[in-house]
């Protein structure tokens, strides 16, 4: 419908396209040559992200553009956020224990304790398992870094073949 508006063979009826196709129209006299085609949404994810991207940040019409580097990948890659404390306990160790003996860090502070005191409040023990209610009820179930690892080896043995368990997992962070 956008494109055929564009293009001068469909009127824009909806007011509040209509700010929008006066724009496009004046950055389309920035160009010498300038066309228009439909391409199909699940052909347009590369466009989505770039759009997503571009919306990141403000450009100058007279800056120069930093230069963006795409690598194809064969195969999916996968993302996950799994490490290990320093101390080889789980981020959540102190709270689970909280809830288990209404024990404290050893040197935790008052204000510590506190905020201890309320962050378990959100949590509960079933067994041996630390879940969390979502705010649409959902059980959210905490595991450890290796429980996590191969939580993701089954998951995506199905679809995507096997993965190593000895595979070094990327960090987002």
């Amino acid at each position: 419908m956008v494109i055929h508006q564009l293009k001068g063979e469909w009127e824009t009826k909806d007011h509040k396209l209509v700010p929008y196709q006066a724009y496009i129209r004046k950055l389309m006299e920035l160009f010498d040559d300038i066309s228009f085609h439909h391409i199909p949404r699940e052909e347009n994810q590369m466009v989505d992200a770039l759009a997503t991207l571009a919306s990141m940040f403000k450009v100058s019409p007279h800056e120069d553009l930093l230069n963006i580097k795409f690598r194809c990948r064969v195969k999916p890659a996968h993302c996950c956020l799994i490490e290990e404390e320093g101390d080889g306990k789980p981020w959540y160790f102190d709270i689970k224990r909280y809830i288990e003996d209404k024990e404290y860090p050893p040197d935790a502070f008052d204000n510590d304790k506190r905020m201890l005191r309320r962050l378990a409040a959100g949590f509960f023990l079933s067994g041996d398992i630390l879940y969390k209610r979502n705010h649409d009820m959902v059980l959210l179930q905490f595991v450890d870094a290796k429980e996590a690892k191969q939580m993701l080896v089954e998951v995506h043995e199905g679809s995507f073949g096997h993965m190593p368990m000895d595979m070094s997992w990327p960090k987002i962070f």
